[in-house]
């Protein structure tokens, strides 16, 4: 009898661990499409300030977990962006101007953040750090970081590619002067055993980031791999590999639905997600419990939400969240 209650017992709590977490994010999905708040604590503002240009579905997914858990922590959620490192640092002093009870920011470009990143915490606005500036975010006064460490990322590209026999690879740099950028390159051409070279491209005019991605694959046929550090460059270098004639193989940084598709039609040979949606939702979670119960992850290190290397294999079965626009 105690085994059959054992038994019963087991079952029951399978069942509840395998729909508990949907159900619980029915629940917030619900309250807040219904203006309702699942938790009954003051109504604070937090800001998310990033440097994302227009246009990047990255940052989007970032936008959809942060509005997740600002729905279900009862925050007022408000979000800025620039990809210009002064205007950016402009608008995180107009979120200091407004009082904010808590603060979201990226560092790619950590000299330009640090002075007003200080004004904020000097304000006894809480911080957290997202995505790029891990090595600088607890220097900066920053409660913890949220992302992946791009190092370690750029190594299992390397590593990656050494799997699928590549021996000269491309590393398309589409944003001079980020720091994330160049640590995800570095640590490929690290890790790989081939050559690794690196393009700049200007990321903001993408029928030029094709043109130049063509232009090198014309030049050297030898290149067998071309590695793109965001998703929404990926298209791009496999339009340019066509143009080219080129048989690189095209592999990318983040993951998106296109991706996903292109994963599972073998068009890309792999993406590298860091889990946008986690960042922005352990974020905004975070301070939550900064303000609510001085709660503090990570212990001074990085809270890493990547890299998990996505595979043909792999993208099957996250198509559904990428349709979502959640992974």
């Amino acid at each position: 009898m105690g085994a059959v209650l054992a038994a019963v017992l087991g079952a029951s709590l399978m069942g509840c661990s395998s729909t508990g977490g949907k159900r619980a994010e029915d629940r917030a999905a619900q309250a807040a499409a219904e203006g309702r708040a699942a938790v009954n604590t003051p109504r604070w503002t937090f800001a998310m300030v990033t440097h994302s240009g227009d246009g990047d579905t990255f940052w989007d997914i970032v936008q959809k977990g942060a509005k997740m858990a600002a729905g279900k922590d009862n925050i007022n959620f408000l979000y800025s962006h620039n990809d210009e490192a002064q205007q950016q640092a402009q608008l995180i002093q107009a979120a200091i101007d407004k009082k904010v009870d808590g603060l979201i920011v990226t560092l790619a470009k950590p000299d330009a953040m640090k002075d007003v990143v200080a004004k904020a915490t000097k304000a006894g606005i809480p911080v957290i750090t997202v995505n790029s500036g891990s090595a600088e975010s607890k220097r900066f006064g920053a409660l913890t970081h949220i992302g992946q460490d791009e190092s370690i990322a750029g190594e299992a590209v390397g590593e990656e590619l050494n799997k699928r026999g590549r021996k000269k690879a491309l590393c398309i740099l589409h944003e001079q002067g980020n720091v994330g950028h160049e640590q995800r390159c570095a640590g490929a051409k690290k890790a790989f055993d081939g050559e690794m070279q690196s393009l700049y491209v200007e990321g903001t005019n993408m029928p030029d980031v094709q043109a130049s991605i063509e232009a090198k694959l014309q030049a050297d046929k030898d290149i067998d791999a071309v590695v793109t550090l965001g998703a929404p460059f990926a298209d791009a270098a496999v339009k340019a590999k066509q143009t080219a004639g080129s048989k690189a193989e095209i592999d990318t940084f983040d993951l998106n639905a296109k991706v996903a598709t292109e994963l599972q039609a073998k068009t890309l040979g792999f993406a590298v997600d860091q889990q946008p949606y986690l960042q922005g939702y352990e974020a905004v979670d975070l301070l939550w419990l900064y303000r609510y119960n001085r709660n503090v992850l990570g212990g001074g290190r990085p809270v890493l939400t990547g890299p998990q290397v996505i595979t043909s294999k792999d993208a099957a079965q996250l198509a559904e969240y990428t349709k979502r626009g959640t992974r």
